[in-house]
């Protein structure tokens, strides 16, 4: 669903970008005040970077000649939180977007929007929450998760034909575009939900404390340490080896665009958005998650792929820490200013 330059007008990309700074800043804020942040950084990273990896990997939706990848912000959130998981996926995003050209540049904010808010505080907060608010079994993971999934990426479904039709693109008329988008992105979603339930309860059953907030009942299986290690070993495999067999279909977004405007893409032509598509360009050094070399072999390129997705694992993992680390200092600072503010008022009492 990474929607591309052409589908938004500056002013509609500048103020999902602002709309997405703030909720950014919120989760900073929010993540700042949790008491085990600094232990749940190894996790966010090796968590993010399997979500960056399972997205390179597009599954075909039978019939349809489409396929469509996982978001990840149910996964996230229900593993980090949903403040710490919108800032891993925000994470993911920007290494797609700057290093990868998936995504473009002027519509970064409203593919945060569309994928991170909408999956880790819609999808997440309102309806898996609830779902498993009572207690914790496979069952209900597995019912929250689809849920949850399903009605993430149905609202984000809906904000891209939002954002296309406050942009003026007139190619994609808007009852047409909306029902091409939101029935591929309900099949993607069960698929979603499906994925995501399996691995919630593979931790539910082996760590149930790393599950946000889960009832812990149960003996563990394995080691917190093993967890981590075998999540980031299956990053790298699905980076590094299944995202070469990822279906080479149009991806839902590409394909809904495809059935009302008869292209899979659109072009915008104007000064700002090749200017855009310039700096992204130059950033994106991995672009369409290759090497941008002519005249490579087919075994060439393989190889590419393979290093370009352990690179991006890579990348993923030292951006969502760096961000968490920052955050963490940011607290360290109000701790220290909130301490000097005590003695200060000691001192006025006396």
């Amino acid at each position: 669903m990474h929607m591309a330059d052409a589908l938004v007008t500056p002013m509609v990309g500048c103020t999902m970008l602002i709309a997405a700074a703030g909720v950014t800043a919120n989760s900073v804020n929010k993540i700042r005040n949790e008491e085990d942040i600094q232990n749940k950084i190894p996790l966010m990273g090796v968590v993010g970077a399997f979500v960056f990896a399972a997205q390179m990997v597009n599954f075909s939706i039978p019939g349809t000649g489409s396929s469509g990848h996982i978001a990840g912000g149910i996964l996230l959130a229900a593993i980090l939180g949903p403040e710490a998981g919108f800032l891993s996926l925000v994470s993911i995003l920007i290494v797609q977007c700057l290093f990868f050209g998936d995504g473009g540049l002027l519509a970064l904010g409203c593919n945060i929007i569309n994928m991170g808010f909408f999956s880790c505080f819609i999808g997440y907060k309102l309806i898996y929450k609830n779902v498993i608010s009572k207690n914790y079994s496979k069952k209900r993971i597995m019912v929250a998760s689809i849920l949850g999934s399903v009605i993430g990426l149905q609202c984000g479904a809906f904000s891209v034909v939002l954002e296309t039709l406050t942009s003026g693109v007139t190619k994609l008329p808007f009852t047409t575009f909306l029902i091409f988008m939101q029935s591929i992105h309900l099949a993607i979603g069960i698929v979603e939900g499906i994925v995501t339930g399996l691995l919630l309860n593979f931790l539910y059953q082996n760590r149930p404390d790393i599950l946000e907030k889960a009832a812990i009942t149960k003996s563990y299986n394995i080691t917190k340490k093993k967890v981590i290690s075998i999540i980031l070993a299956s990053a790298l495999v699905i980076g590094g080896g299944i995202s070469l067999l990822a279906s080479s279909h149009p991806d839902g977004l590409e394909w809904s665009i495809l059935k009302t405007s008869g292209s899979e893409e659109l072009t915008a032509n104007d000064y700002i958005h090749e200017k855009i598509v310039e700096v992204q360009n130059k950033t994106a050094f991995l672009l369409d998650y290759g090497f941008n070399v002519d005249n490579l072999s087919v075994t060439e390129e393989i190889i590419g792929k393979s290093i370009a997705g352990i690179i991006g694992i890579v990348i993923t993992i030292g951006i969502i820490v760096l961000i968490t680390h920052l955050s963490i200092r940011g607290k360290k600072l109000y701790v220290v200013n909130d301490n000097v503010n005590e003695i200060e008022e000691k001192f006025k009492d006396k």
